[in-house]
């Protein structure tokens, strides 16, 4: 029987651990052009025992950035700036994958350069509010890609997943959840279209599908994770399916050969369970602790052969060596939700490592 704290094989990759440090915005990409900082190789160099890290949101074009200093990973500046940051985790003996993330119709004009707005699979803006430097400012009406533009989004991400490799990460993560833009073609809601790329579940779940095979034919499908968050009402989504919705996706990525899917778990665990049982390689599980941050308690269900590796959140902004804490049981410092986003740059630092 198999622990948390045994190592595995991700598809080739060796891990230490099965934790990993799941994705999280941090809107600290302070560099010209939305390039990494410094800081933002200390801040993943400190956390480089957990088994595999998932970065934070990295968009793979300029009209795919929804918040404000968000990196990139579409210009050759951005892909030196994130070589030591790689560098920093691979010193350390760490795992790492970037995540790809296009917000679609999340975010807002101001954060975007050249007159671009958000771009999304309909012309219906989601209800609620981006932060800005201008402050909170409502969600707009994106503009309804076309046909090409959805090529050229696909052609995004696998250019991105390029210079993944190119900056050195050991892989990457798309992003098809949390209400971003694959998230928001799989909904009806935010996805309206009568094409080919809506409607029924097989249009709804192409764009991932379409993605993930670019991505993996660009970097090869031991490199690629997929992220998904089946019923998260997060960003104005609202899936009336999710069993019929996630099955056809997870049917379709299935033969890719992927290194992992990464599942954000919503309350219901037996869907979790069906999408266990009908992937193939690696299963990542962010465990539903609403709410509460994941914490030691979710350790058990890599015994009980529900995930291949836990996925912590917050806990590991807090704890930058958690893996070590979490066999010993503790202590761990609580998360301060004053670190945990933009203009704040205490996290990189002012965390205890335990002696």
């Amino acid at each position: 029987m198999s622990t948390a704290f045994d190592s595995f094989d991700l598809a080739g990759a060796k891990l230490a651990n099965r934790i990993a440090m799941a994705p999280m915005t941090r809107s600290r990409a302070f560099g010209p052009g939305a390039t990494p900082t410094p800081e933002m190789a200390v801040y993943y160099g400190q956390r480089a025992s957990a088994g595999l890290i998932v970065t934070e949101g990295i968009q793979p074009s300029v009209v795919g950035q929804g918040y404000p200093d968000t990196p990139g990973l579409h210009s050759q500046a951005q892909v030196e700036a994130w070589r030591p940051v790689t560098q920093a985790v691979h010193e350390r003996g760490g795992v790492i994958f970037a995540q790809l993330m296009h917000t679609g119709r999340i975010g807002h004009p101001s954060l975007l350069t050249d007159g671009l707005v958000p771009v999304g699979p309909s012309a219906v803006a989601a209800q609620g509010q981006v932060f800005t430097h201008e402050g909170p400012k409502d969600f707009v009406v994106p503009r309804e890609l076309s046909e090409q533009e959805i090529a050229q989004t696909i052609a995004d991400f696998a250019a991105a997943a390029r210079n993944a490799i190119a900056a050195g990460f050991d892989g990457v993560e798309i992003h098809g959840a949390n209400g971003y833009l694959i998230h928001q073609f799989l909904s009806a809601n935010a996805n309206q279209r009568t094409d080919g790329w809506g409607g029924s579940v097989e249009g709804r779940i192409r764009l991932g599908a379409e993605i993930a095979a670019a991505v993996a034919d660009a970097v090869g499908g031991e490199r690629v994770g997929f992220r998904v968050s089946p019923g998260n009402p997060y960003n104005d989504i609202a899936e009336e399916d999710p069993a019929e919705l996630y099955g056809a996706l997870v049917a379709r990525l299935a033969p890719m050969d992927l290194a992992y899917l990464h599942v954000m778990e919503g309350p219901d665990r037996e869907l979790t369970r069906q999408l266990r049982q009908a992937w193939p390689t690696a299963f990542v599980l962010n465990p539903f602790t609403h709410p509460q941050p994941t914490g030691h308690e979710a350790l058990p269900l890599v015994e009980e052969g529900l995930a291949d590796l836990i996925a912590f959140g917050a806990l590991f902004l807090a704890n930058p060596d958690l893996p070590r804490r979490l066999a010993l049981g503790g202590p761990f410092t609580a998360p301060d939700p004053a670190t945990f986003y933009g203009g704040d740059q205490r996290g990189y630092t002012d965390y205890p490592v335990l002696d």
